[in-house]
Formats: structure tokens, sequence, C-alpha cells
């Protein structure tokens, strides 16, 4: 049992680091560059998509495990398939670890063109109102 100075700052943790539970302890030590830093290290997208998880929380290190856990899909599915999947995930806006984990598990980071966008645009001949050439004899 312990007793602690009550704070009066809104917001934020008074926790000391001895108090805390072992498995939280080992995660007190990282830092939002570090975890960056390792995303780097798959790749841009990768470091993006960590960056946006670590953004998105009040606290950054309410973050960590969901980069980790994506982080860790590296290691079952390979580096190069984790940057296409972070890739997606952030063209499509789904910026969490399921949404990774899914779109390795479908094998959306294979496909080139994403769901919905619009395909492009007939060149010139293909589409079945151009006569070409052979009408204007």
């Amino acid at each position: 049992m312990a007793s602690h100075l009550r704070s009066y700052v809104r917001g934020r943790y008074t926790t000391s680091r001895e108090h805390m539970p072992k498995s939280h302890q080992r995660y007190a030590e990282w830092t939002p560059s570090r975890i960056l830093s390792w995303a780097e290290k798959s790749g841009p997208s990768t470091e993006r998509l960590a960056a946006r998880i670590l953004e998105s929380r009040p606290h950054p290190e309410q973050g960590f495990r969901s980069c980790l856990g994506i982080l860790r899909l590296g290691k079952s599915y390979g580096n190069e398939r984790l940057e296409a999947a972070c890739e997606r995930a952030l063209t499509i806006g789904a910026v969490s670890y399921r949404s990774v984990e899914s779109i390795l598990k479908s094998g959306l980071d294979r496909q080139r063109e994403l769901p919905g966008a619009e395909p492009a645009p007939p060149g010139p001949g293909e589409h079945e109102n151009i006569r070409g050439p052979g009408y204007y004899h």
C-alpha cells in the first residue's frame, strides 16, 4: 500500500513507476520516437501509420500496443507485404491494427487498385461510339 500527494493537473497521470504492474513497467521506458524508429525499418508507410496511431490517442503511450502488433505482423507476413498493407490502410483511412491484419489476411495488400476506385477512362478507339479512321473513306 502506498500514499501519494494529490495532483491537480487535469488529464495527467501521476503513477510512480515502481507502483506499476511489471507488464507495464517495460513500456514506461519506450517513447513514441522509439516506436517510430522501429516502424521506419519496415518502410515509410508503416512509419506514417504508426505516427497516425500515436497522434490519434490522448496519450501516445496508449497506441504503443497497437503499433507493436502491427510491427509483429511483419514477422509473419514479411516487411514488404506489411508496407503495402500499411499504405493501403492509410489510403482508405483504416488506421488500426485490426485493419492492417485484415488487409494482410485477405491478401488485399497484393491488389493494385482499391475497391470503389474509379476505373481508368477508356483510351481512343476503345469506346463503342468512336468510329475510327476506317469510317472516313
